[in-house]
């Protein structure tokens, strides 16, 4: 009589297990690696699909830029500083963190939408690396707005106002690659122009909404609805524009959300 067939290999439960919290390790650091100039492991490698795969840690990423943010803004407070240095201070912290990526795309963004009497020119002047007039304007008021913002609110409130703007802000990012298409051929974010898994957007947003809450309560969710409407206001913008959504578009998104929310957190954190 032969003797029976062994029964298939099956892959051992917590190796598997294993595995998958590595993969998802993995996923979260490419989305460090690809919003700051934070170095990750070299294990963590590269795949045409893993931007997209990793774009619902993007708030997660946000809420780390506005942990380190509000810490400066905190102690700078704590120890005296004045008001406006410590809201600086927090600012350029953040900057220094993402190399002024969406400051960047929202100076190219406002260049061409306000310099380029048609599509294709806009475009064009979005590719310059020069800043022209409406990109300076707009960043001289965006970092007066987020300093101004910022100087209302005592160390605890200014530390949980950047943490959940910045976290908001990176959620619309995830909103905008759901909802948009990529308005070039190729670039950047070409990408994720294939569009993002099922499940990701509400991934992306329910650890927004976790970060926002853990941080500033009703009025992080409330600062996160109001990011959430802001970009998507300046994706309404670039679509009818442009088509959709370019690089630097995404980056006049991630401004325009985490603005908004820093400023409805600045109304809502004041006390009585």
């Amino acid at each position: 009589m032969q003797d029976a067939a062994p029964p298939p290999d099956r892959p051992d439960p917590p190796a598997s297990r294993q595995g998958a919290v590595r993969r998802e390790l993995g996923l979260a650091l490419y989305a460090l690696q690809f919003l700051t100039r934070i170095p990750v492991p070299a294990w963590v490698g590269h795949a045409p699909d893993m931007l997209a795969r990793a774009a619902r840690w993007y708030p997660a990423v946000g809420g780390l830029v506005g942990l380190a943010a509000g810490a400066v803004f905190a102690g700078a407070s704590g120890l005296g500083l004045a008001p406006l240095a410590a809201a600086a201070a927090a600012i350029a912290v953040s900057m220094a963190l993402t190399g002024a990526l969406h400051e960047d795309g929202l100076a190219d963004t406002l260049d061409g939408l306000g310099g380029g009497a048609t599509r294709e020119r806009a475009l064009e002047i979005m590719r310059d690396s020069r800043i022209g007039a409406y990109g300076a304007a707009a960043l001289i008021a965006t970092l007066m707005l987020r300093a101004g913002a910022l100087t209302g609110l005592g160390p605890a409130e200014g530390f949980a106002a950047l943490v959940a703007s910045h976290a908001a802000g990176r959620a619309a990012i995830v909103g905008a690659l759901r909802f948009a298409g990529y308005a070039r051929t190729e670039g950047k974010a070409s990408a994720v122009a294939g569009g993002l898994a099922r499940g990701t957007l509400a991934a992306a947003l329910a650890i927004a909404a976790a970060i926002c809450a853990a941080a500033a309560g009703l009025a992080g969710l409330a600062g996160l609805c109001v990011g959430l409407g802001a970009g998507a206001l300046m994706l309404r913008r670039l679509v009818r524009r442009l088509g959709g959504y370019t690089g630097d578009g995404l980056g006049a998104v991630e401004q325009a959300a985490e603005i908004a929310a820093l400023l409805a957190l600045a109304i809502l954190l004041v006390g009585p």
